[in-house]
């Protein structure tokens, strides 16, 4: 029997809520506040996808710096076509760019920072199973 029913990512952040409205946003959701303005939920698609919380100590990681270790990204599939178009989207709501090089096709990945530091991906999603090592 399983005791847990779900899970969901949480990133530490120190400001939570410039951070969930990035993510919600970025996801096309909501960014849910409950009792508590240092923990919110993003809502896309009427189910949580992840979840902010304050940590006034919290250090984005130094990733791609090949002296630290990477520790966790969030990936994203998009669309092999809408690849630009995710990019842009995603710069426009305060993403860095963490490399540039020109990536094209099936196997296009494209490495960021959200506001906050944490590292994510944007993979063609025709070159990308689930379950697929990056």
């Amino acid at each position: 029997m399983a005791i847990a029913k779900t899970g969901i990512l949480v990133l530490d952040c120190t400001e939570p809520a410039p951070l969930a409205d990035f993510y919600a946003q970025f996801l096309g959701g909501e960014a849910r506040s409950g009792s508590s303005p240092d923990y919110i939920e993003v809502v896309a698609g009427g189910r949580i996808h992840l979840a902010i919380r304050r940590d006034p100590g919290a250090a984005p990681p130094s990733w791609p710096r090949p002296d630290d270790s990477q520790q966790a990204h969030l990936h994203f599939l998009v669309p092999e076509d809408n690849m630009d178009e995710a990019e842009r989207e995603a710069v426009s709501l305060g993403a860095r760019p963490l490399e540039t090089r020109e990536n094209h096709g099936p196997y296009d990945a494209r490495r960021y920072a959200d506001p906050a530091g944490h590292p994510f991906v944007l993979a063609a999603s025709e070159g990308h199973a689930l379950g697929q090592a990056n």
